[in-house]
């Protein structure tokens, strides 16, 4: 008799393991980003993209879970969004707006530039597990004026929302430039003409530049598409996007070739614990070293306050802002609030 149950409880584990590793690989097909292919660059080896300043992993990311020590968060902060931005604006006249997490609407010299849009309530390939938000957008969607180009810095959920970016094809009809191989991703979700674009590669205004990080929407994609940062460039100055990035030389390289900067949106949070965080996301005074070899005249901080991304609370990137502004003798930041808009000097 204990033969024939151990028997069924070896078969039902069986069955058991071999329907998860069959909806695994079901998943693994069906969120995994399709592969660049394209010719060998000194940051492309033909299978895989990488840095120019290759990271030390100090552990790996189940590490991490099983060591983790996050700060606070609150589970919703019931925040108004902000008003409704201006149609356009002139030229030489540069404003920018922060709605959530990276999400920033640019408008200078009449042109409106929207930066990796995401107004879903998780960054996950399923809509009922993943990261979820803590706070709304600071605008509402419908509040936003009409879109006229849209720049995706890489392929992580939080930055690439495909219903995002379909809500605003379909309302917009929107320019989308994205680093090389993620126009594959969207055209897949019915997201047409995405213009892909290699490092220092320029379309009209807007160049890729260099950023220090990695793509992945599963685990067999791996840096198989590339991610970066953008300059747009127009009469009211160059601004720069970093996107998602840890420190490197390219922050310098970037503020030498387009000086003088007017203003550089700079990532915050995530940082935490640096152990893990360091290779691919600079910490608030990584970002006021950034905003000096940019040569900014400007920066202001986002990617922080909506998505419980690392170990680092909802308070924790502004208040070490704060002190490393103070220990570098108060470069100019504008820290805005979700959903404020500011025309920038």
């Amino acid at each position: 008799m204990k033969e024939t149950v151990d028997m069924r409880n070896a078969v039902k584990t069986a069955v058991i393991s071999a329907a998860v590793a069959a909806a695994a690989v079901a998943i693994e097909r069906t969120v995994a980003a399709p592969h660049y292919r394209g010719h060998v660059s000194d940051h492309f080896d033909g299978e895989r993209f990488r840095n120019r300043e290759r990271a030390v992993r100090q552990g790996s990311f189940w590490k991490w879970q099983f060591t983790r020590e996050p700060g606070f968060w609150p589970a919703w902060v019931d925040a108004q969004p902000g008003p409704r931005p201006p149609e356009r604006v002139g030229d030489q006249t540069l404003r920018v707006t922060f709605i959530n997490h990276a999400t920033m609407l640019i408008q200078l010299d009449g042109l409106n530039v929207l930066t990796d849009p995401i107004w879903s309530d998780r960054t996950s390939p399923v809509s009922w597990a993943g990261p979820k938000r803590h706070r709304p957008p600071g605008i509402c969607f419908d509040d936003l004026p009409p879109i006229d180009v849209v720049v995706v810095s890489h392929n992580h959920y939080d930055h690439l929302d495909l219903p995002t970016l379909r809500r605003l094809e379909l309302r917009d009809h929107p320019r989308i430039l994205t680093p090389l191989g993620n126009g594959a991703l969207m055209r897949r979700y019915g997201i047409e003409g995405a213009i892909e674009l290699d490092w220092w590669q320029r379309n009209d205004r807007i160049t890729l530049v260099p950023a220090r990080h990695f793509c992945a929407r599963a685990i067999s994609d791996r840096d198989r598409n590339l991610w970066g940062g953008f300059v747009i460039s127009g009469s009211a100055g160059n601004v720069y996007f970093a996107g998602d990035t840890g420190w490197g030389a390219h922050f310098a390289e970037i503020g030498e070739r387009f000086a003088p900067i007017r203003a550089a949106l700079l990532p915050i949070g995530a940082y935490l614990p640096r152990w893990f965080m360091q290779p691919v996301h600079i910490d608030p005074a990584q970002a006021v070293d950034a905003h000096l070899a940019l040569g900014a005249r400007t920066s202001i901080p986002m990617h922080y306050g909506t998505f419980a991304l690392g170990d680092d609370g909802i308070d924790d990137p502004l208040r070490d802002l704060q002190s490393a502004l103070a220990a570098k003798g108060h470069p100019h930041f504008v820290i805005l609030e979700n959903g404020e808009g500011r025309d920038l000097p």
